[in-house]
């Protein structure tokens, strides 16, 4: 008679798999709470202790730990020295272990790090040619399937095996990451010397950067994500290009504290704007540039209503992600069968790190925070901006640090008129964003992601009507900029920090 071992967390299917099993003339052991709930079932069921002959032990730590129990997992039925040893010590074999893990990511801590779980996992996984191994309650239909029918062969149960020494890698991973934010200082969390990022797989993308590349979205185990909570309402499925552009935008509108509306294309923003209402805000952000805004996508960071949404409708839009959405909001967009439309909730802030992909390995870095106090802003030059100014120099500068560098932006009031992102030298970068803004760059105020290397940018700046300038400093050319500031009368102030992007 088969025997399978059962010692799940979750026991979301469990008796009536182990019903199931059982009318197949399985032998079912078990011990804890998943034997109390197929006893309570009317299932019979044999207790581990009756098999080890030990009761658990150090606060149930010490449950399956036991030769009967891994050599009943581990041993290689085609082995003949094997098979004697089984006989000898009364060693009966099991031929499927059901075990899903406590979640430790979901609540971590000492008593939550499972030991008896993963190592009955591993030794079935390991065994795989002899032993069947089960660790997602998703796969019981299709192991009681593959049983009845009798095709749970050797390639069925790799295939389970792969999967449970995914799962267990996770489980590792999290409690080592645990233990490294519990124990280590900020610089070895950040970058540690042996970096293991696990991630399951989300979602199946519609295909990756362009359409003959395979993509999806992954997520990692434990994290908050706005992703997982955000409920698509309408739309095609995703592309690898409409994650990141909604995550571009989703961000940068979410760390405005007034009623915002940003517009994305190619991770770039295109229009960005801050006004008393959603309509208002996303009616200036779009105008500011409405031929980049075609196909893009529309992030704001308050509800939709009918007026909003009808003017959303006018234009090509991928993407429109909103907190919430009127009823007749909804109505309106979700008429444009191909258009997404996401509601969701404002980021986390979850992101510890950035990972990037170069040949043979990674680049990691600490998130960029953009959040700098005023305190640490330094006025370089004779004339410090006004209030308007600062608010504007505000909207700028957080709208830089999401510009692909070198990049220049300007604003004006509560709108950003040009942003030049992207451009191998500054001065071009200050070019491009004069020609976007048109006759809104005069008396606009700009924001540079990086220093001037020379004093060139402030004069093209100051030809434009450019009237107060947000950069970092640096340059041993500082002095040439801040000159040319004060002979044109703008008002510069040094940040103190970069913020490129690539």
């Amino acid at each position: 008679m088969p025997r399978a071992l059962l010692s799940v967390y979750d026991k979301t299917g469990i008796v009536e798999f182990a019903t199931s099993l059982h009318e197949l003339g399985w032998l079912l052991l078990s011990s804890g709470g998943t034997a109390a709930a197929i006893s309570a079932a009317g299932v019979p069921v044999t207790d581990v202790a009756e098999i080890t002959g030990l009761a658990p032990i150090l606060d149930h730590r010490v449950v399956t730990l036991h030769p009967k129990i891994h050599g009943g997992i581990l041993a290689d039925r085609s082995n003949p020295e094997h098979v004697a040893e089984m006989e000898k010590y009364g060693i009966e074999g099991i031929d499927l272990v059901v075990v899903n893990l406590y979640p430790f990511s979901l609540k971590p801590g000492i008593e939550l790090i499972d030991i008896g779980g993963p190592a009955m996992v591993r030794a079935a996984a390991k065994n795989f040619a002899h032993v069947g191994v089960v660790v997602d309650t998703a796969d019981y239909s299709d192991v009681l399937e593959m049983i009845s029918g009798d095709f749970f062969g050797v390639a069925e149960r790799r295939r389970l095996a792969q999967k449970a020494f995914r799962i267990t890698s996770a489980y590792d991973a999290s409690i080592s990451s645990w233990l490294a934010d519990e124990t280590s200082d900020h610089e070895d969390a950040t970058v540690p010397p042996i970096l293991t990022l696990v991630a399951e797989r989300a979602e199946v993308l519609r295909y990756g950067e362009n359409p003959h590349q395979t993509g999806a979205r992954y997520r990692l185990p434990g994290v908050e994500s706005w992703w997982d909570s955000a409920t698509q309402l309408n739309g095609k499925e995703m592309s690898y290009l409409n994650v990141l552009d909604t995550e571009a935008a989703w961000q940068l509108v979410s760390r405005f504290d007034r009623p915002a509306a940003v517009v994305v294309k190619h991770a770039n923003p295109c229009g960005v704007a801050l006004a008393p209402t959603i309509f208002e805000a996303y009616s200036h952000a779009h105008g500011a540039d409405p031929i980049s805004a075609f196909g893009g996508i529309i992030a704001v960071n308050g509800e939709v209503n009918g007026e909003t949404a009808t003017e959303i409708s006018k234009t090509f839009t991928e993407v429109v992600i909103a907190p919430s959405f009127t009823s007749d909001a909804l109505e309106i967009l979700c008429a444009k069968p191909s258009l997404r439309v996401f509601e969701a909730v404002a980021p986390f802030g979850s992101m510890a790190i950035n990972v990037r992909s170069i040949d043979g390995g990674l680049l990691v870095q600490s998130v960029d925070e953009v959040d700098e106090p005023l305190d640490d802003f330094t006025v370089v030059t004779k004339r410090a901006p006004s209030a308007d100014e600062w608010s504007s120099l505000l909207l700028a500068w957080q709208t830089v640090a999401a510009t692909w560098s070198n990049a220049i932006v300007l604003a004006h009031g509560d709108t950003v008129v040009g942003i030049g992102g992207g451009q191998p030298n500054r001065i071009d970068a200050a070019r491009l964003a004069i020609g976007r803004a048109g006759d809104h760059a005069a008396g606009s105020v700009a924001a540079s992601d990086a220093f001037f290397p020379f004093g060139d940018t402030v004069s093209e700046l100051a030809a434009a009507g450019v009237t107060a300038i947000f950069q970092p400093g640096g340059s041993v050319r500082d002095e040439e900029s801040i000159t040319a500031a004060d002979t044109y009368g703008i008002a510069m102030v040094f940040t103190g920090s970069r913020h490129f992007r690539h």
